[in-house]
């Protein structure tokens, strides 16, 4: 009941391009994410927020099956993006997760050169014709990264000589690389100063134009500056899910009404 509220609250969504139904999950007997029901726009940055150990992380991961190499995770429900189910047997999880690109908390560039770590997905995905082509891959990606212009006389070097705000920016181009559909970030800014942070910050801004952008932060202030959509989780719950702006100003449920300013979290 309380989920179809939800969900009709936004039903005036076009382009659903993540849907959810009934989605739990458990880590060995640990329930984690309790019969979350959520639709997510394309070319919009939806937020999760809410305290630690909430599910907001858990569930993000099950957008592109991140969760599967937990040995104790057990996902049901159903989970379409585009109206495919992406658990269905035939979905290879790997080419799912070239679809749904992810950007984790702490930049972590393979230990290769700038170029290699963008031409790595395309490459394993065979989206690059000749050397050319790939070369042509790399650039975009890194202009989509707004990393071009920093590194473009350095791609030899190694992407993990590069600061932690050019690291994650790397991290991102990365994930495009593949030309992806949906960007998962899960705290893509915590471990950055507050100048990268930004830098990413206006990034994602731009990224909307081509994707959706799902965001986990534990910053509302980032919430409410990057996102259009805002999703409250509480204790596994989906509370409160809507326009980001009444999500901070006008909350309908008590809990987020509490956690925004500051009595829970």
């Amino acid at each position: 009941m309380n989920d179809m509220r939800l969900i009709e609250r936004d039903s005036t969504m076009k382009d659903t391009k993540i849907s959810a139904r009934g989605v739990q999950v458990w880590y060995g007997d640990t329930h984690a994410i309790k019969d979350v029901s959520v639709e997510i726009a394309d070319k919009t940055v939806t937020a999760f927020i809410g305290p630690s150990g909430c599910g907001k992380s858990t569930f993000l991961r099950c957008l592109n099956r991140m969760n599967d190499t937990i040995d104790v995770a057990r996902v049901e429900g159903d989970i379409r993006i585009d109206g495919e189910d992406i658990y269905d047997r035939k979905v290879d999880p790997v080419q799912l997760r070239a679809k749904v690109g992810m950007v984790f908390q702490k930049p972590n560039p393979f230990p290769k050169s700038i170029y290699d770590n963008v031409a790595y997905g395309p490459k394993i995905h065979g989206l690059a014709k000749d050397r050319a082509d790939l070369d042509g891959i790399v650039e975009r990606a890194l202009r989509r990264a707004a990393l071009w212009e920093e590194v473009k006389d350095r791609l030899s070097a190694a992407g993990t000589g590069l600061s932690g705000g050019q690291q994650q920016r790397l991290c991102i181009a990365r994930a495009v690389a593949t030309e992806p559909e949906v960007l998962l970030m899960d705290e893509p800014c915590s471990a950055l100063d507050p100048i990268a942070t930004g830098q990413v910050e206006e990034l994602i801004d731009e990224l909307k134009e081509n994707y959706s952008v799902v965001i986990v932060t534990h910053s509302m202030q980032q919430a409410a500056r990057v996102s259009q959509k805002t999703a409250f989780f509480h204790l596994g719950d989906l509370v409160e899910y809507g326009e980001t702006g009444q999500i901070f100003t006008n909350p309908q449920d008590r809990r987020t009404e509490s956690y925004i300013t500051g009595r829970i979290g």
